[in-house]
């Protein structure tokens, strides 16, 4: 070959044995540890027009492309000429657009509840134990841009008077798992919604927790929120939405410096219509001369102000400090949007729509449990896209040498060593 190049290359398209999803087979050998496949048998059951599909194998190649981050189902149409996808999941073909559309709305109605239940007992099993349990809420907005059923318009700070759904999600902090998380319509209320939602995540709070923190933003300061966290004996750091007679209370105090560029106030206030007062922190930081979040916040001449509700002990400046953790909920939204295409919404049926928001729920936690349980101890932190270029999207040949199946990989790949480790640590991957 000269400097100048191949001139003479055979072109062939009879390759069906390669596939740059080569690491599928490290999930594909992590679900089938679970036992996946057979509890979505056993467990979702419903009649089906196309029996060409199990039901398993449909949801299966929803999830396949969700994990891989191929996002909307148009772009997993190339599955449908991936050999080795075929071989390493078992399926027999990949499905089209339309056929994974019509299985979804029959999943809806029938399938979606007992595949909940598949969820919780892996959420249960793959929990590590813990006497103490942190839960971030928030929620999101999720913009359409059609005639989606039950859309609405709703509080939608970057498309105002767009129609919208909106996420609401629980997330567990020290894993950064989902815990508990729905789908609602654009106009609903975080404060009216979660009532009914919180009694399912403490439904499913293990024995062993000793203590439940609850951390969320200003969205979820209302007073039954409050109160049922009291009766379950849980700890709460929630922002308080900052009324005139509140405003008022938090410009006459008098501040403390717990910290460079940071003055607290610890005081008991009682808000019109609750039961009784309660613990307040105020958080005073002089205004920064640049753009800032905190900008967003009130101010007051040159400080803005930040009010916590809490039933913690923690000092003032602990007390801030832990609540800055629930960050960790912000990003989990921002992956799911950006990585599970959380906001491609699929059709224009609210119950579909429904089932596939929890199909992505479950697509994320089933990463998470991988990348937790499974892959090297230094890179249990990797972001997702890092994950998925070192261990999923892989290069890879599927050859059968003698009828023998083998992956080829490429000899350059730089995490073999990783790669090896992660098989390893599947296959020894035992469930409680």
């Amino acid at each position: 070959m000269g400097r100048s190049g191949a001139r003479e290359v055979e072109i062939s398209f009879a390759g069906e044995s390669l596939t740059h999803f080569g690491g599928l087979f490290l999930l594909h050998r992590f679900v089938q540890q679970l036992g996946l496949r057979s509890l979505l048998a056993d467990r979702v059951r419903f009649k089906q027009r196309n029996s060409h599909y199990a039901i398993s194998e449909s949801l299966l190649a929803w999830l396949y492309p969700i994990v891989l981050g191929l996002g909307r189902i148009e772009t997993a149409r190339v599955l449908q000429y991936n050999g080795v996808f075929q071989s390493l999941t078992g399926l027999p073909t990949y499905p089209d657009p339309q056929t994974l559309r019509r299985f979804l709305l029959r999943f809806a109605d029938a399938g979606l509840l007992p595949f909940l239940r598949v969820h919780d007992q892996l959420r249960h099993q793959l929990w590590p134990p813990r006497a103490t349990l942190t839960l971030d809420l928030d929620t999101s907005v999720l913009t359409v841009y059609g005639r989606q059923e039950r859309a609405a318009v709703g509080y939608n700070p970057k498309k105002r008077g767009r129609r919208s759904y909106l996420a609401w999600l629980c997330t567990e902090a020290e894993t950064g798992e989902i815990w508990e998380a729905s789908y609602h319509p654009g106009n609903a209320h975080a404060a009216t919604i979660s009532r009914a939602h919180l009694d399912y995540a403490f439904a499913r709070i293990p024995p062993a927790v000793r203590e439940v923190r609850v951390r969320a933003d200003s969205a979820f300061y209302d007073r039954a929120i409050i109160e049922f966290l009291e009766s379950r004996a849980a700890k709460y750091t929630i922002v308080a939405r900052l009324t005139q007679r509140l405003k008022a209370k938090v410009a006459s105090l008098r501040y403390t410096r717990v910290s460079s560029g940071v003055w607290a106030a610890d005081f008991r206030y009682h808000p019109h219509g609750w039961p009784g007062p309660r613990r307040f922190i105020a958080i005073r930081r002089p205004v920064k001369e640049e753009p800032s979040y905190q900008l967003t916040l009130w101010r007051l001449g040159n400080y803005t102000y930040q009010v916590i509700v809490t039933n913690l002990t923690l000092q003032p400046l602990n007390l801030w400090r832990f609540y800055n953790g629930r960050a960790g909920a912000e990003l989990v939204i921002r992956e799911m949007k950006e990585g599970y295409a959380l906001g491609n919404i699929p059709t224009g049926r609210w119950a579909a729509n429904v089932a596939y928001f929890q199909i992505i729920v479950f697509g994320y936690n089933l990463l998470h449990w991988f990348q937790r349980l499974c892959v090297p101890p230094g890179w249990s932190r990797l972001t997702l896209p890092t994950l998925r270029q070192r261990l999923l999207l892989i290069p890879a040949e599927l050859v059968r040498p003698h009828g023998r199946a083998i992956l080829r990989m490429p000899h350059s790949y730089p995490h073999q060593a990783a790669f090896l480790e992660t098989l390893r640590r599947i296959t020894q991957l035992t469930l409680s």
